[in-house]
């Protein structure tokens, strides 16, 4: 029928877009899976204690004015160009009209910066298994025919590029699959570190010289603690 051989057809002129694209895919998640150990190299020896460390220095810098030597603590804990610039507007913006403001917005813009990042890997996720049944189901119809004309080379070759091409979009998915968890994780961390400076570089809040909060007031002298009356001197 006329409908049927329209649906071989384009089948069958898909079968190259199909492969190209299985090969692309594939491609790409090499080289995320090459971004996502570079990232993972630029957050070696993380954690909150060297934080911690990079925040006080930034405090201590802030009570001279030193905006770039707060700047410069802060990026040395920076995973990235977008982490650092969201460093950076926390300090320039901190005591500034709107600062809070200001700041909660690039703290949103880096959340959406990073989805849009995962997004790529998550694609992935589906395109691959789907491009590798594509290029499954695509030459079993040419391989059919081989083995009903006992043609033995045509169906030989078309049941390798069949089962090659699901390997190759199963790896793919699975890749990919791994990477956006990863990456899930380390951006979430990222995410809390920007929240957990906004928080003790918040507008408004004093600093100390020692780099932690304090305020203006001193503590109340310590009353001496009641001691016995020396007793009088006995009369005669």
């Amino acid at each position: 029928m006329a409908v049927e051989e329209l649906l071989f057809d384009v089948a069958e002129a898909l079968r190259v877009p199909v492969l190209v694209l299985a090969l692309a895919a594939l491609a790409g998640v090499l080289v995320e899976l090459g971004g996502l150990v570079a990232e993972l190299w630029r957050r070696r020896g993380r954690g909150v204690p060297r934080l911690d460390l990079a925040v006080v220095e930034a405090r201590g810098a802030l009570v001279t004015g030193d905006q770039g030597r707060a700047k410069n603590a802060l990026a040395r804990t920076a995973a990235n160009g977008p982490m650092r610039d969201v460093l950076a507007t926390i300090v320039d913006h901190r005591n500034q009209p709107g600062g809070s403001e200001r700041i909660a917005k690039d703290l949103a813009e880096f959340d959406y910066r990073s989805v849009r990042r995962l997004e790529r890997t998550r694609i992935l996720v589906r395109v691959g298994p789907a491009l590798g049944l594509m290029g499954t189901l695509i030459p079993l119809s040419p391989a059919l025919v081989g083995l009903a004309d006992g043609d033995v080379q045509t169906l030989t070759d078309n049941l390798r590029v069949a089962f090659s091409v699901t390997v190759a979009g199963l790896l793919v998915g699975a890749i990919a699959f791994a990477i956006s968890l990863v990456r899930d994780r380390l951006y979430g961390q990222d995410f809390s570190d920007l929240e957990y400076v906004a928080a003790k570089l918040a507008p408004g809040v004093p600093l100390s010289p020692t780099g932690t909060a304090g305020t203006a007031t001193e503590a109340a002298p310590v009353a001496p603690s009641p001691t016995t009356a020396p007793a009088s001197p006995a009369t005669s």
